[in-house]
């Protein structure tokens, strides 16, 4: 069975086996993107292993599922006062429900008038 070692130990070890080990400051969002879905990483530790001319990534934090990004979407002014008016809702709020609605008028509207009701 192994022995736990500190930080100092850990340090040393590493030192005599030619391993550089740093962490990245300031690191505000890691997103890792794969075929099926995208893991998103906000504020997490992040540390860079240095052996042997290669940079080793240590992601440490919990990731959550970023939801698919699309094409982006165009919406006119005219479709947010529309929205904003038959919603009556500001019109950050309207153009918030069409961007959520992915340019979908009637579901923009049904987004925002629904919402009230609760």
């Amino acid at each position: 069975m192994f022995r736990r070692l500190s930080p100092r130990e850990l340090r040393r070890l590493s030192k005599r086996l030619g391993i550089n080990i740093e962490e990245l400051k300031g690191v505000r969002e890691v997103r890792i993107i794969m075929e099926d879905r995208t893991l998103v990483f906000t504020n997490p530790t992040v540390n860079v292993m240095r052996l042997g001319g290669e940079d080793v990534y240590q992601i440490i934090g919990k990731p959550e599922e970023a939801k698919e990004e699309g094409e982006e979407v165009e919406i006119s002014e005219e479709d947010v006062e529309l929205v904003a008016v038959q919603a009556n809702v500001t019109r950050e709020e309207a153009r918030r429900a069409l961007l959520e609605a992915k340019g979908d008028l009637a579901k923009a509207i049904l987004l925002l008038t629904s919402s009230k009701g609760k």
